[in-house]
């Protein structure tokens, strides 16, 4: 896929020059080369590069360890475990994500929006331009949005930076009318589309079950502005059935872009082959705060997400689970590296995974801080249990075996306190958020940030650049100070200082 993409581009830059020779079209065109793009294939790819996009530097190194999902002994790769700074990951997901998933994406867009008859292809891409776009202002705050992946079209070259306030609200807007623009009647991406085979109706609920998302993202900033729009993601109709899920499929191989990106990236630069937890690249271990979490509750989740090594085969009991310490650098023997949890290799890191991007768990648990604000006249109570029953049927997704069938043992050990504070209740949903959404670090980053939820104990490493206070946002990428530097200058001056510690927009 990668050389179709780089063969449209030259056919594009190729049929864009003009000939005062006779003959010299014809002479000098490439038979091989692709000058037209093809919607279909530059949206699977689109689809494929906007997940596959530095799964391991962005999500375990620096998300998973500020969440305290992951931990490591090691500094230079202790980013999120320690709160250092490290320019090779900070800025990795920023570097990556525009010449490739947002690029393509907005190619497409061109390439369709000119025919009336593939409207449901330019609406399900506005849609996934809006994911794209929330994944990377939420890790930086304003960036380049509305002038961004327009060299192709416009000439632009050096991209403004939008306020995310402006970006937010645009994204909110994109999401309603794509959504209420498909049309079951019309064609679609079809086998094309990897998430959904096409499915307009699915997209229409992925679509307001983001937007539900982006919704609440704005609870803090402004509360009335997050009800109008949760409101309308509400009526739009969110995903509750496990039919109507967001799942991208995967499967193991022939090349490395079928492979899930949350496994092959991980165990590629960290959780070797053959290190059966002793020797790992990086020393990344599951988080105490994480382990001992699932294990006070007695969560059957923690036999699907974890395992501990004994020989060649990982132990998922409960019983031998253990987390490493956050922010420590003493380096353990192979022998006490072993005894610690790691991922397991039979679903969460397995090649051919599915990846879920948005559940009815995590919708009906964000239904329920709905119902707890008064935004939604249902039970939150209600809503909160079918969100962790969701959460444990979905554990199906690895395989029938996986399945917890029965959530009734656990919510009557763990019991929603209906008749709590609202701040009790926010806690309660959002530590199952913290648990539900494991492996996608991004969102569950985002969400604490705007929650506060669970409560985490910051560590205070030496020589940390927090003064031991969990980071609010990524810093900018070193290269954009000397290719985009006016530009970048002004959201500097805008958003405040570019350090770990600034908060953007909806985090004020």
């Amino acid at each position: 896929m990668k050389k179709i993409t780089l063969l449209y581009i030259t056919g594009v830059l190729l049929g864009s020059m003009t000939s005062c020779t006779d003959g010299f079209e014809e002479i000098n065109t490439n038979p091989n080369v692709v000058e037209k793009p093809t919607a279909n294939y530059i949206f699977s790819k689109a689809q494929l590069d906007g997940l596959n996009n530095n799964y391991f530097f962005t999500n375990i190194l620096e998300c998973g360890g500020l969440v305290q999902h992951y931990a490591t002994y090691k500094e230079a790769s202790g980013v999120g475990d320690k709160y250092l700074s490290n320019e090779v990951y900070f800025s990795a997901y920023f570097n990556q994500a525009y010449p490739t998933a947002l690029n393509e994406t907005e190619i497409v867009i061109n390439e369709v929006k000119n025919n009336p008859n593939d409207s449901n292809k330019l609406n399900i891409a506005r849609i996934w331009k809006a994911y794209l776009y929330h994944r990377i202002t939420d890790l930086y705050g304003d960036i380049p949005y509305s002038e961004a992946a327009k060299a192709n079209s416009t000439q632009i070259f050096l991209p403004k930076y939008d306020t995310q306030e402006f970006i937010y609200k645009d994204l909110l807007k994109e999401l309603e009318e794509a959504a209420a623009a498909l049309d079951p009647a019309k064609p679609s991406f079809g086998k094309s589309d990897f998430i959904y085979d096409g499915d307009v109706a699915k997209w229409k609920k992925f679509s307001y079950s983001l937007m539900l998302r982006l919704g609440l993202r704005l609870t803090k900033v402004d509360p009335a502005l997050a009800q109008t729009w949760v409101t309308k993601a509400i009526a739009g109709g969110v995903i509750l059935n496990t039919a109507d899920n967001a799942i991208m499929k995967y499967t193991d191989g022939p090349n490395d872009f079928n492979r899930n990106p949350v496994s092959l990236d991980s165990r590629r630069q960290d959780f070797t082959a053959g290190s059966y937890g002793t020797k790992n690249v990086e020393g990344g271990k599951l988080a105490k705060t994480f382990i001992d979490l699932l294990k006070s509750t007695a969560d059957p989740r923690i036999s699907v997400y974890a395992g501990v090594w004994q020989g060649t085969v990982q132990n998922t009991s409960p019983a031998v689970q253990k987390g490493f310490p956050n922010g420590t650098k003493i380096a353990p023997t192979p022998t006490e590296q072993a005894a610690y949890s790691e991922p397991n290799q039979s679903t969460v890191f397995r090649y051919d995974a599915p990846l879920v991007l948005i559940s009815n768990a995590e919708t009906n648990l964000y239904l329920a801080e709905a119902a707890a604000r008064g935004w939604y006249a249902a039970s939150d109570k209600d809503l909160y249990e079918k969100g962790v029953q969701a959460s444990f049927l979905n554990m199906g997704i690895y395989g029938a075996a996986y399945t917890i069938p029965d959530a009734a043992p656990y919510l009557t050990a763990n019991p929603y306190n209906a008749a709590g504070s609202f701040e009790a209740k926010m806690n309660q949903i959002h530590t199952q958020i913290y648990i539900a959404l494991f492996v996608d670090e991004q969102e569950v980053y985002a969400n604490w940030r705007r929650t506060g939820y669970p409560v985490l104990i910051p560590v205070n490493f030496p020589g940390n650049v927090t003064n031991g206070t969990i980071p609010r946002r990524f810093k900018y990428p070193t290269s954009e100070y000397s290719v985009n530097s006016t530009n970048l200058a002004e959201a500097v001056k805008r958003q405040g200082e570019d350090v770990f510690t600034t908060k953007i927009w909806w985090d004020k």
